[in-house]
């Protein structure tokens, strides 16, 4: 399994798809990243040698792309001053409910979590 910057990409997945598990590098990033480094889109990602490897790590450095622990920590920091502000948004996040204007009486489950049920419950026969 080759490593690079800290993750474990997946050996027998194809370049393009094995990039993808890197934080902050999506489907058009890997393309380029393939594009620039002029690799086999078709290659298999236990196939790339020492040079590419450090080929993409290049690519990667010299566009100046946040990636992993550096983009998590700017996104996680964003949140934590939008909660420290007191805007309406960090109020969201605080308190674990949708954030872009969505409908909260009915769905929401995903950001919610599972239902507490509020009230009488029916009580178990004895």
């Amino acid at each position: 399994m080759p490593r690079l910057l800290g993750v474990e990409l997946p050996a027998k997945k194809k370049i393009g798809y094995s990039l993808r598990y890197i934080y902050g590098i999506g489907p058009a990033r890997a393309d380029l990243i393939i594009e620039t480094a002029g690799l086999d889109a078709n290659m298999r990602a236990s196939d790339l040698s020492e040079e590419q490897l450090n080929k993409i790590l290049h690519i990667i450095t010299d566009n100046k792309w946040v990636v992993e622990g550096d983009l998590r920590r700017d996104i996680a920091s964003n949140l934590k001053r939008l909660q420290a502000i007191n805007c309406y948004r960090g109020i969201r996040h605080r308190r674990s409910l949708p954030v872009r204007g969505q409908r909260t009486s009915t769905n929401a489950r995903t950001r919610k979590g599972p239902r507490k049920t509020v009230g009488v419950t029916k009580a178990k026969e004895v």
